[in-house]
């Protein structure tokens, strides 16, 4: 199975490019990424406000980040490029047993594994999760990192509409690791449900006090 799971090595080239476009580009804050733990299976849960707040995760991080990236975007050049840099493409419209199988082996490897756990690109306030970033975290113990981007959907860039404006500010904060299972192991619905609840409320008071400590 090794030999399907998204590559390391791609994912730290990944993290090269994006720190020279993210840099080239924008002027990244990061706050907090000490709190990252430097060893071992880590879930990144980020907010999703703005196409670019993936590849400025990955390119901030202090380690090579696999995201889950909706199949859409593996278009074209895009679909080679994004699997070469360690990417994992999911399909969203079923249970999406690839996926899941090469997320688990990549925090079963020590790896990062990023997740946008609203599912889809919207205010970025966590305010609706899905179930996978629980299922993902009791089943592989994983903390939890959340990641709060804020400042990339503030304003649309001159030359090109889709961005934020060239030399903005992005504001990337890091927050405390936390388990989001009971202790018990436990992989029921209720379970997952329970721990839904204990993730949403953790990313809520990290996006408040990301805001807060940002002024955004």
């Amino acid at each position: 199975m090794t030999d399907q799971l998204p590559s390391l090595r791609g994912a730290d080239v990944g993290r090269r490019i994006g720190v020279g476009l993210m840099y080239g580009l924008w002027k990244p804050r990061v706050l907090g990424a000490w709190r990252v733990p430097a060893t071992g299976p880590v879930i990144f849960a980020v907010n999703h406000s703005h196409n670019i707040d993936g590849p400025m995760v990955m390119g901030v991080a202090p380690r090579p980040t696999h995201f889950l990236i909706k199949k859409e975007a593996f278009i074209g050049p895009l679909d080679p490029f994004l699997l070469g840099i360690g990417q994992v493409k999911v399909d969203r419209t079923t249970t999406d047993r690839t996926a899941i199988t090469q997320a688990l082996g990549v925090l079963d490897n020590g790896g990062v594994l990023g997740i946008f756990p609203e599912g889809t690109r919207g205010e970025g306030d966590f305010a609706s999760l899905r179930a996978g970033l629980a299922y993902f975290a009791v089943r592989s113990g994983a903390p939890i990192v959340p990641v709060a981007v804020l400042g990339s959907s503030d304003r649309r860039g001159r030359l090109i509409k889709a961005l934020p404006p060239l030399r903005s500010r992005v504001d990337v904060v890091f927050g405390e690791p936390f388990e989001a299972g009971d202790g018990s192991g436990r992989r029921t619905r209720k379970a997952l449900d329970e721990a839904t609840g204990r993730i949403q409320k953790q990313l809520a008071a990290h996006l408040e006090n990301a805001r807060r400590l940002t002024g955004r």
